[in-house]
């Protein structure tokens, strides 16, 4: 079982948005999804930005980044506008 649980990970996403607007991320797909490009981009040489323990596969700090509120899921709109 992932610890902390899609459902967690998606409270600690959306927790800045305002009552009746529209939640950052509304299913796990958007989970996996955010967790996995940062996953590739530590891969690829991007520094963590929380504690690492030695031997930690980049989807798991990936995941800790997020559950520690690091890591910052855009939604869609605000991609477009960039």
């Amino acid at each position: 079982m992932l610890h902390p649980s899609y459902t967690d990970l998606m409270k600690i996403v959306n927790k800045d948005v305002e009552e009746g607007d529209t939640k950052v991320v509304n299913s796990r797909y958007s989970i996996v999804m955010a967790t996995s490009k940062r996953a590739r981009q530590l891969i690829a040489g991007d520094l963590p930005l929380v504690n690492v323990k030695g031997g930690e596969k980049p989807l798991s700090v990936a995941i800790d980044e997020l559950n520690q509120g690091k890591l910052k899921i855009l939604a869609e709109s605000a991609e477009e506008e960039e």
